[in-house]
């Protein structure tokens, strides 16, 4: 699917990873509805790229802020093609830890931000992508969801974190298959450690300790090596039911201490 003319829906769009890819498909010809709760940096940015793009402040575990945010779409755009699912809540918390047992919050708001918050995007959006006519290859539409290599290397800490990523490749080929029908693809990318607000809450020595743990390049990867990777899986038909690791080949060991 070519990305010129597409309407695209990118969730967590105004930092990181998905403001990366915001720019990048914007750069590419699409018309992008930024999701985020940051209403502030996502009315900045979405000013600064022009009348091809729309903020709307939605929180994606909420069904009605989603219903609003589609209604938004369809009412700027008249369609959509494309969604990537970026946004996210990450953190690392021991089940009993220094500070006693871990309250289930941890847990609860990873599962409902991280898993049911992109269920709840694909749910909301498929409808409008299943009206589009089909390109020359039957395709109506593609979906890219975010997942991480924590859903197979998970650390110490990371079970809340974890459990969602891995939920979110799992989905993957039953959506596939629910979707194929319907011309819609659907594909989840898995970053390793990326320079992004996320990780950029642990130290400098936790940063560049971390990044010389990736066998090449040793650094840490950049958000718009994401943003290249998600244009190009939706400019390739033939990707499709998978799950790409983004790591430099890093594979996380235990590393007992």
């Amino acid at each position: 699917m070519k990305i010129e003319q597409c309407t695209a829906l990118v969730t967590g769009a105004a930092s990181g990873l998905g403001e990366a890819t915001t720019r990048a498909l914007v750069t590419s010809g699409a018309r992008v509805a930024m999701l985020d709760m940051d209403g502030e940096r996502g009315d900045r940015i979405s000013t600064e790229l022009g009348d091809n793009v729309i903020f709307c402040r939605a929180d994606i575990s909420s069904e009605s802020d989603l219903d609003q945010a589609i209604a938004a779409i369809k009412a700027a755009f008249g369609t959509l093609h494309i969604v990537v699912n970026c946004a996210g809540l990450g953190g690392s918390v021991k089940i009993v830890g220094r500070d006693g047992i871990m309250p289930m919050e941890m847990f609860t708001s990873r599962v409902n931000v991280n898993l049911i918050g992109t269920f709840t995007v694909i749910r909301a959006a498929a409808p409008l992508m299943m009206e589009n006519s089909p390109n020359e290859e039957g395709e109506r539409g593609v979906i890219i969801n975010t997942a991480s290599i924590a859903a197979f290397d998970g650390q110490v800490g990371q079970s809340a974190y974890a459990s969602t990523k891995g939920g979110i490749v799992s989905m993957t080929l039953p959506l596939t298959r629910e979707f194929a029908p319907n011309g819609i693809r659907v594909m989840a990318i898995l970053p390793g450690i990326a320079d992004t607000p996320l990780l950029a809450k642990n130290s400098p020595e936790v940063l560049d300790r971390l990044a010389k743990q990736v066998p090449f390049p040793p650094r840490l990867a950049k958000p718009s090596e994401f943003a290249a990777l998600a244009c190009h899986i939706v400019e390739n038909p033939y990707l499709n039911g998978e799950s790409i690791r983004l790591d430099g080949g890093l594979r996380m060991g235990f590393g007992r201490k």
